[in-house]
């Protein structure tokens, strides 16, 4: 389904995002105050305009308010990357995104109202991370201190086999989402799918019980 979002802030971060989501077939307004970052933009967004992020005025002519999603990605100015937000909230956005340069920026965007705070650097270290402790985890999505989403790739010993001989619930404490298969992927298997080996499973769990289940296979 189509969907409408804004990114204001077209640094690194900002320009992938933008890119990303233009590419995955979205309306893209891509916004920031520096008239050769938005030339950039011209060829990989909806509309690309220069505008300050924190006038309201000219977000307000810019049609901000009608955008399901605005993601502030405003880089080293934490000034302006908080009053964006507050701005944002305060104009009735449904969903900010904004991205967190450290701890102490994290904490006044939660407080002022950001739907979701985004670690870019960190998150993608924590990926790297999971990914060199071990040739199984594809991919580590962290979705709280103790809980989290792996990509695993199904081992030899799980080939033919179906989800409920396996019972890596019971076993694991785990819960399997969904199963990959080259480009299909079966959402909520069902405990007589069978398993072939070059599979992917999308797993999700408490870390210890993932980490042990990782280990398993």
């Amino acid at each position: 389904m189509k969907k409408q979002f804004a990114v204001i802030g077209l640094g690194r971060f900002g320009i992938s995002v933008s890119r990303e989501l233009y590419k995955l077939g979205h309306d893209v307004l891509a916004i920031d105050i520096n008239p050769s970052k938005v030339n950039e933009m011209v060829n990989d967004s909806t509309h690309s305009a220069v505008a300050d992020g924190t006038d309201e005025k000219a977000l307000r002519e810019l049609g901000i308010t009608n955008f399901d999603h605005v993601i502030v990605a405003i880089g080293d100015n934490l000034q302006a990357s908080i009053l964006c937000t507050l701005l944002l909230k305060e104009m009735g956005i449904e969903s900010v995104w904004s991205k967190a340069q450290n701890a102490h920026h994290h904490k006044v965007l939660d407080k002022i109202g950001a739907d979701k705070i985004i670690h870019p650097e960190h998150d993608m270290g924590n990926r790297v991370a999971q990914h060199l402790m071990s040739d199984k985890v594809i991919d580590h999505i962290e979705l709280s201190r103790d809980f989290s989403i792996v990509e695993i790739s199904v081992p030899k010993s799980m080939n033919k086999k179906t989800l409920a001989e396996l019972d890596i619930r019971a076993k694991y404490g785990v819960t399997i989402l969904g199963i990959k298969r080259g480009k299909n992927i079966n959402i909520s298997p069902a405990a007589d799918d069978i398993l072939q080996q070059r599979d992917v499973l999308f797993v999700i769990g408490h870390n210890n019980d993932l980490k042990r289940f990782e280990e398993s296979t």
